[in-house]
C-alpha cells in the first residue's frame, strides 16, 4: 500500500469549502423525522420470512436465573460467558425464529462481513473453528453463530418469535418479572439486555410509498421467492424485470452488483455515496493465520482492536485497509485521545492540522479510485464522496464501481433534490425524471436506538416503579460503567452507552458478557444484588466528562447520516469512554479485581429456592 499524496494548504481550504457546499445539498429539515418505522400499515416489511407461520406453542410461566434479550451476537455471548460461568437456568428471547440477530435477517445477495472474519468471528479459540474467508460470507457468519449456541446449549430454554413486551423489578421476591408478546411469564433473578442498537429496519418517508403497486421489500428481509437464486447470486426471477434499489450504504455496495449480473436494469437512487476502498478478499485456511498456535485468534482480534484504537502494536496481524486508515478513525470512534503516551495534553491544533492534511489524501485517494474504475465520467462525478473519511461508515468492494459500467445500471443522483421526489403505483420520480419500475428494493438500513430498553419501546419498571425511560427522560442516562444503574437492581445493559466501542463490535460486546457474567458470579457467591450507588454513578459520569473529545463540530460539519442525527451533529453529554476501548477493557478488568466496589449490596429478600 502506498502513501497517498499529502495536499497542499490552498487545496486543503478550496476542499473545506466543497465539502460544505456538498452538506448544504444533502441536509434535509425534517432531519432523521425523514424516515418511518417498518410498523402498522409498513408492517409487512418487516415481517420475519424465515419463521413458520403454522408455528405454535403454549404460553411458558417459570422461573430462570437469567433472562437474556436479544439473540444477536451480544446474547449469544452473553450466553456463552454466563455458561462458563455454570449459570444452568439461562434463557434467551428473541424476535427471530432463530439465533444470530443482524446475520439471521440479513440475507441479501453478496452479503459479507466487512471487518475480517477471523477478528469478527468470536469465540474461535473456544469453538475450534477457522473461517474460510478473509472477509466471510453472511452465510458462513450466521453457522457460527449458532455454532456458539449449539455448544453452550442456548437453545435449551430459548423463546425464538418472541418479543419481550416489559420488565418489572419485584422487590418482595428479588426478581424480575419477564412478559412478552405471547403470553409468556416468566422469572428471573438477572437480566441482561443485549438489544443492539441497529435491529429495526426504516424507511424513507417518500410521498406515495404506499402506492406503488410493483413487488417491494426491504434488503434486511430479502424475498428470494420472488428473486430466485440465494446470497451467493443466481437471482433469475428478476430476468427482463426493472429494479430499483433505494440506498447506497453498505449495504447497497455488496447487492447492487448482485442485482446487475440477473436485472433486467437496475437503477440506483443516491443522495450521498460512500466510500468505497479496495476489498480483496481471499480464501483462507489454518496456515494463513496461524491457527495452531493456541490463542491465536485472542492475539489477532486484540492486535486489530489496539491499532484501530489508536495505541501501539509491533506487528500488524491483519494488515487491511482498516488498520491502514487507523488513524482517520479518531472522529468515528469516541476514543479520540487528548493525552499523549507520557500523559501530557496533546497539541489539539497540531493533531487537527495533521488529521486533516492525512485526511484529505485519503479522500483524495478514493475520489481517485472512482474516476479511474468508471468509465462514464458524469457517473464517476456523482460517485465521488465529499466529506470527511469519518463521516460515514467505511464500505469495501472491488465490483461496486465497475457495476456502473454495465449497460443495464443507471445512476440516479437526488442530492439536489433531498432525496426521492415521490413514488408512484408503477415507479419513481427522482431527479426529475419518473422511471417505471417493477421492483422497488429498500437498501435503507435500520433505526438507530429505536429498540430495546434504550429507546423506551420496552417497558422497563425499577426498585421504585420509576420506568426507565422517564427516569432518563428527568435526568439523562446514568450508568456504572454502562452496564448497570441506580433503582434497577441486577439489571445488565450491554451497548456502547457510556461504554466504549470500536469498528470490530463483536470484539466490544465480548468483552460486555465478560464482565456481566463476572458481576452475576460476584453477587451470587456474595450472596448480593447487583446495583449501583448513586455515588458510583456520579464518578463514572465524571470519567466519561474528563478528557471527552470536542467532536461535536466535527460531525456537525459531515454530511448527513446516521452518524450525526441526519446532520444535526452528535448529542449533547458524555455517551462514551473517552480513551479508547483498550483502556476501557483494562479498568474493567482491574475494577473486577478490587472487589466490585460500589455496585454490591446485601440481599433484602429471602434465599432463593
Amino acid at each position: 500500500m502506498t502513501s497517498p499524496q499529502l495536499p497542499s494548504p490552498d487545496e486543503l481550504v478550496a476542499l473545506k469549502e466543497r465539502y460544505r457546499l456538498e452538506r448544504e445539498r444533502r441536509v434535509r429539515p425534517d432531519g432523521a423525522s425523514q424516515y418511518r418505522p417498518t410498523e402498522a400499515e409498513f408492517g409487512y416489511y418487516a415481517t420475519d420470512p424465515y419463521a413458520d407461520p403454522e408455528e405454535t406453542r403454549e404460553a411458558v410461566t417459570d422461573a430462570v436465573d437469567v433472562v437474556v434479550v436479544g439473540g444477536g451476537f451480544g446474547g449469544i455471548l452473553a450466553g456463552a460467558r454466563l455458561r462458563k460461568e455454570g449459570v444452568k437456568r439461562l434463557r434467551i428471547i428473541d424476535n427471530g425464529a432463530d439465533l444470530g440477530g443482524t446475520w439471521y435477517w440479513n440475507r441479501y445477495p453478496g452479503i459479507h462481513c466487512d471487518i475480517e472474519s477471523q477478528v469478527y468471528l468470536p469465540l474461535l479459540d473456544e469453538t475450534g473453528y477457522v473461517p474460510e474467508w478473509k472477509y466471510a460470507p453472511g452465510d458462513e457468519i450466521r453457522r457460527h453463530a449458532v455454532r456458539i449456541a449449539e455448544q453452550y446449549r442456548l437453545y435449551d430454554d430459548a423463546l425464538l418469535s418472541t418479543t419481550v413486551t416489559s420488565l418489572t423489578w419485584d422487590d418482595p421476591s428479588g426478581t424480575w418479572i419477564v412478559t412478552t408478546d405471547r403470553g409468556d411469564t416468566c422469572r428471573a433473578t438477572y437480566v441482561v439486555t443485549a438489544t443492539g442498537t441497529l435491529s429495526e429496519p426504516k424507511l424513507p418517508g417518500i410521498p406515495g410509498i404506499e402506492d406503488f403497486k410493483g413487488h417491494t421489500f426491504h434488503t434486511s428481509r430479502w424475498d428470494y421467492g420472488y428473486t430466485g437464486g440465494t446470497p451467493d447470486g443466481g437471482l433469475t426471477g428478476l430476468a427482463g424485470k426493472r429494479v430499483g434499489v433505494v440506498g447506497t450504504g453498505a449495504t447497497g455496495i455488496q447487492v447492487i452488483p448482485m442485482l446487475a449480473e440477473d436485472a433486467g436494469h437496475v437503477y440506483v437512487f443516491q443522495r450521498t455515496p460512500s466510500t468505497v476502498d479496495v476489498r480483496a478478499n481471499c480464501r483462507t485456511g489454518a496456515d494463513d493465520v496461524g491457527a495452531d498456535r493456541e490463542g491465536w485468534a485472542r492475539a489477532r482480534r486484540d492486535n486489530f482492536l489496539r491499532i484501530v484504537s489508536g495505541e501501539h502494536a509491533d506487528h500488524d496481524l491483519v494488515a487491511d485497509r482498516w488498520t491502514e486508515s487507523a488513524g482517520l478513525l479518531e472522529k468515528l470512534l469516541p476514543s479520540f485521545r487528548r493525552r499523549d503516551a507520557a500523559g501530557a495534553r496533546a497539541d489539539g491544533a497540531a493533531f487537527e492540522a495533521a488529521y486533516e492534511t492525512a485526511d484529505a489524501a485519503k479522500m483524495n485517494e478514493l475520489r481517485a479510485r472512482v474516476a479511474r474504475t468508471v468509465t462514464d465520467p458524469d457517473t464517476a462525478e456523482k460517485l465521488k464522496p465529499w466529506y470527511r473519511y469519518a463521516c460515514k461508515r467505511p464500505t469495501f468492494s472491488d465490483s461496486y464501481y465497475p457495476a456502473f459500467n454495465r449497460d443495464n445500471v443507471t445512476l440516479i443522483d437526488t442530492a439536489d433534490t433531498h432525496g426521492i421526489e415521490r413514488i408512484t403505483e408503477h415507479g419513481v420520480i427522482a431527479g426529475h425524471l419518473t422511471i417505471e419500475l417493477d421492483c422497488l428494493i429498500f437498501a435503507t438500513g435500520f433505526s438507530v436506538g429505536t429498540s430495546g430498553i434504550h429507546s423506551g419501546k420496552l417497558p422497563v419498571h425499577g426498585r421504585t416503579g420509576t420506568e426507565l425511560r422517564d427516569a432518563r427522560a428527568r435526568q439523562g442516562p446514568r450508568t456504572l460503567h454502562g452496564f448497570t444503574s441506580n433503582g434497577f437492581p441486577n439489571l445488565l445493559q450491554m451497548g456502547s452507552l457510556q461504554n466504549a466501542s470500536s469498528v470490530n463490535f463483536t470484539h466490544i460486546l465480548d468483552e460486555q458478557a465478560v464482565h456481566a457474567a463476572a458481576l452475576i458470579a460476584a453477587a451470587e457467591s456474595a450472596g448480593a444484588v447487583i446495583e449501583p450507588s448513586r455515588e458510583a454513578e456520579d464518578a463514572w459520569l465524571t470519567v466519561l466528562a474528563e478528557d471527552a473529545p470536542d467532536h461535536e463540530w466535527f460531525h456537525a460539519e459531515c454530511t448527513p447520516g446516521y452518524y450525526n442525527r441526519e446532520g444535526r451533529g452528535r448529542p449533547n453529554g458524555p455517551t462514551a469512554y473517552p480513551h479508547g476501548a483498550v483502556a476501557f477493557h483494562a479498568l474493567l478488568r482491574d475494577w473486577r479485581e478490587t472487589s466490585l466496589p460500589g455496585i454490591l449490596r446485601p440481599r433484602t429478600t429471602p434465599d432463593r429456592p
